[in-house]
C-alpha cells in the first residue's frame, strides 16, 4: 500500500486527523471520532516505516532519526502547496516502532462566516494593534481561525505580514498584503531569534503559531506594545485562564509587570470548541472576551477571577460566555444537549439559558 491511498482516504472521508500506529489498521479521526480503516490489514513497522519514509528530505530524515521526532508540513496533489491538501505532521517513536499523526488542513482558508465565527472578527481584523490571542484545546481550530481573521486582513488591506510557525500550516493566496512566512527548522532556527527580528522586517501584523514559553509570550506582548497588531494560540480552556496562564508563566517578582503590559496591549481572546453536529460535521463554540476598560482594570489588578461575570455582563458590547454560545447551538438544533454539557464549564448556567 502507497501513503498516497491512506491521504485520500483521509480527504474523502473528511477526516481531521490520519494515525498510524504499528499492529493497528490506519485511524482516521472524524467529526471529533476515532474510526478504524477496518478494510486494511493492521500495519506493521517494515510497512509503517516505507510509507512515512517515503515523503521526507533526507534532511526530515536525519532530524527525526536523531531527535526521535520530528513536525512539518507536507503538501499533498500537486502544486507548489498541495493542490488537494496540506498535512501538519508530527512523526514519533512509541514502543520502539514509528508512528504519525497528521492533520489535514483544506487547501482553502474559509472565511469569517464559512466558519460560523462570531462577528467581532471582522473587527479584530480590522486594528491596527494590540494583541488578539485564540485558546483552546488541542485541535479544535485554533490555527484555522487565526488565519481565517489574517486571511481577511490579507484580501482586504495592504499590510506586511509575518508569520512564524512550527510547522507553516496555511498558505495564503494572493491578496492586497505582502506575506512572509517563516518555519522553525527551516526559515529560522528559533521562536526567540524569529520573534526579535520580525521587529526589524516592517511588519504591520505578526502571527505566532503557538506561544510556548515566558520568552515567546514576553516577545509577543512586545511586538503588541510597539504598535503591532499580533496573532496567538493558546492551549487553555477559558479566558481568563488564558490570562492566568501567560502571568504564571513569570517569576513572581515579573509578574506585575506582565499583568500591566497584557492590560494595555490585550483586545481579545476567543476561547472555543469545536462540537458534533447533529447532522455531520462540527460547528465552533466560542467564548469571547474584548479589551475594555473593566477587563484591563481586572487585569492590572490581579483581578482575572472577575473575568467571567465581566464577559457575562458585557455581552451587549460584543463578549460572549461560552454557556450562551453553547446554548444557543443546542436550541438552534445543530447540536444535542448530551454534546453542550460534555464542553460546558458551568453547567447549571447552560441548563438555565437552555430553559
Amino acid at each position: 500500500m502507497e501513503i498516497k491511498e491512506l491521504l485520500d482516504k483521509t480527504i474523502q472521508n473528511n477526516a481531521s486527523d490520519l494515525h498510524f500506529l504499528a499492529g493497528m489498521p490506519p485511524i482516521l479521526r472524524v467529526d471529533g471520532r476515532l474510526m478504524l480503516l477496518a478494510s486494511i490489514p493492521a500495519l506493521t513497522k517494515v510497512i509503517i516505516e516505507d510509507m512515512l519514509f517515503s515523503i521526507l528530505t533526507e534532511d526530515q530524515k536525519e532530524i527525526l532519526i536523531t531527535n526521535k521526532g520530528i513536525d512539518f508540513s507536507f503538501g499533498y496533489g500537486g502544486g507548489n502547496y498541495g493542490d488537494k491538501g496540506r498535512f501538519r505532521i508530527n512523526l514519533y517513536y512509541q514502543r520502539g516502532t514509528l508512528a504519525g499523526a497528521f492533520r489535514l488542513l483544506p487547501p482553502k482558508i474559509k472565511t469569517i462566516e464559512e466558519l460560523k465565527l462570531p462577528k467581532i472578527c471582522h473587527k479584530f481584523a480590522e486594528l491596527k494593534q494590540g494583541f488578539v490571542l485564540v485558546a483552546g484545546p488541542t485541535g479544535h481550530g485554533k490555527s484555522t481561525t487565526i488565519a481565517s481573521i489574517a486571511n481577511e486582513i490579507n484580501m482586504s488591506k495592504s499590510a506586511n505580514i509575518i508569520t512564524i510557525e512550527d510547522p507553516i500550516e496555511y498558505v495564503y493566496p494572493k491578496g492586497k498584503s505582502i506575506i512572509s512566512q517563516r518555519e522553525l527548522g527551516v526559515d529560522t532556527l528559533s521562536w526567540d531569534e524569529a520573534l526579535r527580528s520580525s521587529l526589524r522586517e516592517d511588519p504591520d501584523v505578526v502571527i505566532v503559531g503557538e506561544m510556548r514559553d515566558p520568552e515567546s509570550i514576553a516577545s509577543a506582548i512586545t511586538i503588541a506594545e510597539t504598535g503591532h497588531l499580533l496573532f496567538s494560540s493558546l492551549h487553555t480552556n477559558s479566558a481568563a485562564q488564558s490570562i492566568d496562564r501567560m502571568i504564571d508563566a513569570f517569576p513572581e517578582h515579573q509578574q506585575n509587570q506582565i499583568r500591566a503590559q497584557l492590560s494595555s496591549t490585550i483586545e481579545g481572546i476567543i476561547s472555543q470548541r469545536l462540537l458534533p453536529k447533529i447532522d455531520g460535521g462540527r460547528i465552533v463554540a466560542t467564548e469571547v472576551l474584548i479589551g475594555t476598560n473593566a477587563v484591563r482594570s481586572n487585569i492590572r489588578e490581579g483581578k482575572t477571577h472577575l473575568i467571567d461575570s465581566v464577559i457575562e455582563t458585557s455581552q451587549d458590547v460584543g463578549m460572549i460566555p461560552l454557556e450562551a454560545s453553547l446554548a444557543h447551538l443546542v436550541k438552534d438544533g445543530q447540536i444535542t444537549l448530551e454534546a453542550a454539557r460534555g464542553y460546558s464549564m458551568r453547567e447549571k448556567e447552560l441548563l438555565r439559558l437552555i430553559g
